[in-house]
C-alpha cells in the first residue's frame, strides 16, 4: 500500500487518463493546482479505494507519451518531469511524473481557470485569491535579489568565518556540503550570488548599514501588560545591529516574563511546569522571522499577557493555509531563509515545527495555540492555563510507561484533557480528513490498553483506560463526563424520581458535568423503551418516569 494523498501527493486511476471515460480535463486541473501549490508527483495507475495499482494492468510507453502530450496541451505555464513506469509487487504497473512547482507565474488551464491545493483537495480561485497568489509569487523571489551596492568582499570576515563555522559544526548538514570552502559555502545557501550580497546574505552577514538596505528588515517589538491591559515594560530590536539568529538568543534573553513557571506538590517535591515551554517561544518566534512577508513593511509584535503570549508577524498565511489545517500544511514563504534555520537547528523540519508545539501542549494539557490572520499579518496566541493539573501528572505517567509516538501522544492529550471524545470531534481537533488517518493515532494506544472505545463508527467515542487511571495510583477524581451507559441511565431515573415533569435542560444543570448531547440521547433512548414519558409540548418537553 502506498503513501496516503496530501499536499505533494496524488493518485489517479488509469481509467482518467486513458479509454472511453478518460477525463484529461480533471487531470490537466491536478496539475495546475500542484504546480500553483509548491509543486508534487502525479500518481496514474493507482486506485483510490486500496492505493494499489490492479494486478493484470499493464502500462506501454505510447499510453505515457499519450497522456503527458494532452495534459501539456490542455495547461499553461505548468512544468512536467519525466515520467517513470514501475512495476507493483502484485504485477500491477502504474506510472508518475513530477509537476514542477511554478515560482514566477501562475498556472492555469487552456480554458484560463485557476486553481489551488489545499491539503489533498483543489479548489478553484479567482478574485481575491488570485492577488494573493500573485503576490505570493512575488515574495517567493526576494531572498535572491542581489544587492548591487554591496558586495561579499565588504562582509566582515568575522561573520563570514561564524556562519560557516555554525553550518560545519550542525548534525544536520551533510558532509559533502561541509567540505566545500567558504565563498562556496555562502553561494550553496544563496547568501551571495557572483560575488554580491543577496538581500539573505545582507540579513544574515551584513553589517549594520547593509541590513538597513533592505526594503523591510526584522524589527520586533516586545511588550508586556498587566491584568488590566497596561503596558508594564517595552523592549525594541529596530537597529538592524543582530542578524536573525542573534535577534532570537537576545530575545529570549530578555524577555524572562516568558521563563515564569508553575509548581505543583509531588510527593516529597515540587514539579515546575513552565507557562510557555522554550521549545515553543523558541519554534513560534522562528516562524514569525522565517514566514515574515518582507516584501510589506511591519514589526514582530511579541505581546504578553497575564495568561496568553501573542506574536504576530506582517502578511497573512500562505493561500491554501487555514487555522484549520496549519497542523498538517507545507508551505515555504521563504525557502532558503528556513532552510538555514533549519541546517542551524534553530527550528524543526519543514511543517513539523506545529506538531512540536501540539505535542508540548499535549503534554502541560495546554490549550493548543489560536491562528488568527487578516489581509495584512498573522497572529499566534498562545495560552499559559494548565486545564487540569491531573491530567499532567496521568499523561507523565503514561509517558514513562510507553513508547508513544508524537501523533499519538497529541491525540492522547485532546482525549485526556477533554475526557471523552466523539472520533469525529478527534479529527477536526487533529486537522485530519478521514476515518482512516484517524487510526494511525489511535490503534496502537487502543492495543496498549492507554484508551478504551465506546459505540461504532460516528458514535465512536474515546476516552482513557480506567484501569490505566487506576494502576498509575495517581488518585484522580473520577467524572462523570465518562459513565457508562447503563449507569447514565440509572442516574437520570434517580434524578426524576426525585424532580419529575423536567426538561432535559433542567436536567443537565443538575448534572453538569455530562456532555449535553450524551444526556439528550440517552433521554431520547429512554422514550424510545418506554422507561420515561414526556408531556406534548415541543419547545419546553418535560420528562417523568413512566
Amino acid at each position: 500500500m502506498m503513501e496516503t494523498e496530501h499536499t505533494n501527493i496524488e493518485y489517479k486511476s488509469l481509467k482518467k487518463a486513458i479509454g472511453t471515460k478518460a477525463n484529461l480535463k480533471e487531470l490537466a486541473e491536478t496539475c495546475v493546482c500542484l504546480a500553483n501549490s509548491q509543486g508534487g508527483i502525479l500518481f496514474i495507475g493507482i486506485e483510490n479505494n486500496d492505493k494499489l495499482p490492479p494486478a493484470k494492468q499493464k502500462i506501454t510507453q505510447e499510453m505515457v507519451n499519450d497522456v503527458l502530450s494532452r495534459i501539456r496541451s490542455l495547461t499553461d505555464s505548468v512544468g512536467l518531469g519525466d515520467a517513470n513506469t514501475e512495476t507493483h509487487e502484485n504485477g500491477g504497473q502504474y506510472f508518475h511524473f513530477r509537476v514542477f512547482h511554478t515560482s514566477r507565474t501562475i498556472a492555469t488551464t487552456s480554458s484560463g481557470k485557476i486553481l489551488m491545493r489545499i491539503q489533498d483537495k483543489c479548489y478553484p480561485i479567482s478574485g481575491e485569491d488570485v492577488t494573493r497568489l500573485a503576490a505570493e509569487k512575488n515574495a517567493f523571489r526576494w531572498e535572491l535579489v542581489e544587492l548591487k551596492s554591496f558586495r561579499i568582499n565588504q562582509v566582515p570576515n568575522s561573520n563570514i568565518l561564524s556562519f560557516v563555522d555554525d553550518i560545519r559544526s550542525s548534525d544536520r548538514v551533510k558532509d559533502s556540503v561541509k567540505q566545500k570552502d567558504d565563498f562556496e559555502l555562502l553561494e550553496h545557501y544563496n547568501l551571495s550570488i557572483n560575488g554580491k550580497l543577496t538581500n539573505l546574505g545582507a540579513l544574515w552577514l551584513g553589517t549594520e548599514q547593509m541590513r538597513s538596505r533592505i526594503s523591510y528588515p526584522i524589527t520586533i517589538q516586545y511588550i508586556v501588560y498587566d491584568e488590566y491591559g497596561e503596558k508594564i515594560k517595552k523592549e525594541n530590536w529596530n537597529d538592524y545591529e543582530l542578524n536573525p539568529k542573534e535577534l532570537i538568543i537576545d530575545v529570549e534573553e530578555k524577555a524572562s516574563e516568558l521563563k515564569y513557571f508553575y509548581e505543583f506538590p509531588q510527593g516529597l517535591f515540587r514539579k515546575r511546569i513552565r507557562q510557555y515551554a522554550s521549545e515553543i517561544i523558541r519554534e513560534l518566534l522562528v516562524n514569525a522571522i522565517a514566514h515574515k512577508k518582507y516584501t510589506i513593511s511591519g514589526d514582530i509584535f511579541i505581546e504578553v499577557h497575564p495568561n496568553k503570549l501573542e506574536i504576530t508577524n506582517p502578511g497573512n498565511l500562505p493561500i491554501g493555509i487555514t487555522e484549520n489545517n496549519i497542523l498538517h500544511s507545507r508551505h515555504r514563504r521563504n525557502p532558503h531563509l528556513i532552510r538555514i534555520f533549519h541546517d542551524l537547528n534553530l527550528m524543526e523540519g519543514e511543517g513539523s515545527g506545529y506538531d512540536l508545539i501540539y505535542e508540548l501542549d499535549s503534554k502541560d494539557n495546554k490549550p493548543f495555540p489560536i491562528v488568527k490572520t487578516g489581509f495584512d499579518f498573522t497572529k499566534v496566541i498562545q495560552s499559559s492555563e494548565i486545564i487540569n493539573e491531573e491530567v499532567v501528572f496521568l499523561l507523565e505517567y503514561i509517558s514513562q510507561h510507553y513508547q508513544l509516538s508524537q501523533k499519538q501522544f497529541i491525540a492522547l492529550g485532546v482525549i485526556a484533557r477533554e475526557k471523552k471524545i466523539l472520533g469525529t470531534e478527534l479529527i477536526k481537533y487533529l486537522q485530519i480528513q478521514e476515518d482512516d488517518r484517524l487510526r494511525s493515532y489511535v490503534v496502537k494506544l487502543e492495543e496498549q490498553k492507554i484508551l478504551i472505545s465506546r459505540g461504532v463508527r460516528k458514535g465512536k467515542q474515546y476516552l482513557i483506560n480506567p484501569q490505566l487511571i487506576k494502576s498509575s495510583k495517581l488518585n484522580i477524581k473520577p467524572s462523570l463526563k465518562t459513565i457508562e451507559t447503563h449507569r447514565l441511565v440509572a442516574l437520570i431515573e434517580s434524578d426524576l424520581q426525585t424532580y419529575p415533569e423536567s426538561t432535559i435542560r433542567e436536567i443537565h444543570n443538575r448534572l453538569p458535568d455530562i456532555s449535553f448531547k450524551d444526556l439528550q440521547k440517552t433521554i431520547y433512548q429512554m422514550v424510545k423503551k418506554g422507561i420515561l414519558l414526556h408531556s406534548s409540548d415541543k419547545t419546553y418537553r418535560k420528562y417523568r418516569l413512566a
